[in-house]
């Protein structure tokens, strides 16, 4: 019988598979490190039909309904239009007509990985450094620039929805290292060393067939199971990445503390973490073809000590 998660066996956890240290006392880039220059090469040669697929979901799709305090959706707002230049506006003396945007938003609003200064271990980071090092200019360590250049290799979709036969998970299930292991079996596909590893549930789809993205940012969510972070320390993935706001099941398997499973993925194992990915095409290529793995691209923005970065990740066939 396992252990009721609580508190202190979400921190025996983190003790049992902390990554401090493994990769040096400076290493900023955690999992990262599991990528060497020749799997990126071995991804590249998963390119096969041409075919690219976006996983970024539409920044104009309104999930942010305010369960989770302190974010907004995007806002897009222009500088200047072709009404403007139609209008003699822009006919200077010199003149010059233009279209001119801007936008405005949190940086995990939409599509976006998490940097390994997000989550807080109690009062550490990721490899022991000090929480305090994230102040109102931003993390002077683990800051997401770390990974501008990291977020590149050997793709692997585990459809999880599509393998259990539905459209999408129900909200509260449980992903478990049992399922990702048997999805994965029942793919063909095998869960390797630096692997970027995305798990689709459905659940965006749902809301976008539905047009109501209610409970979706912060609600209640299928999702990993807390035993799925001794299934990632024991793959030595370099990522994990879903099609739901935060990746883990909610609510979440204990009351004690607020995403459990967060505590010890960012700063104990030092994981990257891709949320709200748009999986449908990609899903239904791969079933139709059965190649479920793909060069896989998704650089954040160069932004320093940023906690995390909107993207719009690649998957590549």
């Amino acid at each position: 019988m396992s252990k009721p998660l609580t508190r202190a066996t979400i921190e025996e956890a983190a003790r049992e598979l902390s990554n401090w240290g493994r990769w040096g006392a400076d290493d900023q880039i955690g999992t990262l490190n599991n990528v060497s220059p020749e799997d990126i090469i071995a991804a590249a040669k998963l390119i096969r039909k041409g075919k690219v697929f976006s996983l970024g979901l539409s920044l104009k799709e309104p999930i942010q309904t305010g369960l989770f305090g302190g974010r907004w959706n995007p806002i897009h707002t222009m500088l200047a239009t072709g009404t403007d230049a139609v209008a003699g506006v822009q006919d200077g003396p010199p003149p010059f007509r233009y279209a001119d945007d801007a936008i405005n938003m949190p940086c995990q609003a939409s599509t976006q990985w998490d940097a390994l200064c997000h989550v807080f271990l109690n009062d550490k980071m990721y490899n022991g450094y000090d929480a305090k090092l994230v102040d109102a200019r931003g993390a002077k360590k683990l800051g997401i620039e770390h990974m501008r250049d990291k977020m590149v290799g050997r793709g692997v979709l585990l459809d999880v929805a599509r393998w259990k036969g539905v459209d999408w998970l129900e909200d509260g299930y449980a992903i478990t290292s049992e399922d990702l292991d048997a999805c994965a079996k029942a793919q063909g596909v095998e869960i390797r060393k630096g692997d970027f590893v995305i798990a689709r549930t459905g659940q965006q789809e749902r809301c976008l067939a539905a047009k109501d993205w209610t409970g979706y940012a912060g609600g209640d969510a299928p999702g990993f199971a807390f035993e799925t972070c001794y299934w990632i320390r024991r793959h030595d993935i370099a990522a994990i990445c879903s099609d739901t706001w935060g990746c883990e099941v909610r609510p979440n398997e204990t009351q004690d503390v607020i995403q459990p499973w967060h505590w010890v993925v960012i700063p104990a194992i030092g994981i990257s973490m891709g949320e709200i990915f748009y999986l449908k095409e990609l899903a239904a290529d791969c079933a139709e073809d059965r190649v479920y793995e793909f060069f896989f691209v998704a650089p954040p923005l160069h932004l320093p000590g940023g906690a995390g970065s909107p993207i719009n990740p690649l998957a590549i066939k």
